[in-house]
């Protein structure tokens, strides 16, 4: 009876651990991925048959629901350009030019994967809907106190992190084959609140 009760709580202790170590991971990786470019990461597996069963459970827990690959090219920065993380409490410029797809979205998301409340419900610009420059280049505010032009609030708590999402909708067959070599916006980071 004792050896009994040792092998159910060793099975027990087994699956806890296994299970925590596997949402652990889950969790921690982010949707990050084999291709960079800049601080933006991609997976090549996103929305394949190929993506493994961690990279669905994490694409399941990011709430992300993942088209074909031809259909949408997803990236995801959680950092900047001088690869600092991504904090509430600073302000940050993304800056560039139409990336290579029918339509384009920049999101912003919390730490928990969840769109950040703010009292403008804004959360995205898209292609058809940020201002532009004279030259047609887009520049959009990310950071805790409102701008002129194009801004996304980060909620401006200390110590917060975020991720920002673009996603590429319709891309370019070569953008979809490689994306690699997809020219994307800038991430640079103007100030923090101290």
């Amino acid at each position: 009876m004792k050896l009994a009760l040792k092998l159910v709580a060793v099975v027990i202790v087994a699956l806890i651990v296994g299970a925590g170590s596997a949402l652990l991971f889950i969790r921690s990786a982010g949707l990050g991925g084999d291709v960079a470019v800049g601080p933006w990461q991609t997976s090549l597996v996103i929305g394949s048959a190929e993506a493994d069963p961690y990279t669905r459970a994490r694409i399941a827990v990011a709430g992300l629901l993942a088209l074909n690959r031809t259909e949408t090219v997803y990236f995801t920065a959680s950092k900047d350009d001088a690869g600092d993380k991504l904090r509430s409490e600073c302000t940050y410029k993304v800056a560039g030019s139409d990336p290579p797809a029918r339509w384009w979205s920049v999101t912003l998301y919390g730490a928990d994967h969840y769109l950040v409340p703010n009292p403008l419900d804004r959360y995205s610009y898209g292609g058809d809907t940020v201002a532009r420059e004279a030259d047609g280049n887009f520049v959009i505010a990310v950071g805790p106190e409102e701008t002129d032009g194009n801004w996304i609030p980060t909620g401006g708590q200390t110590g917060d992190t975020f991720s920002l999402t673009l996603r590429l909708y319709n891309p370019e067959p070569e953008a979809a084959r490689d994306p690699s070599g997809v020219v994307l916006p800038r991430i640079a980071k103007e100030a923090c609140r101290t």
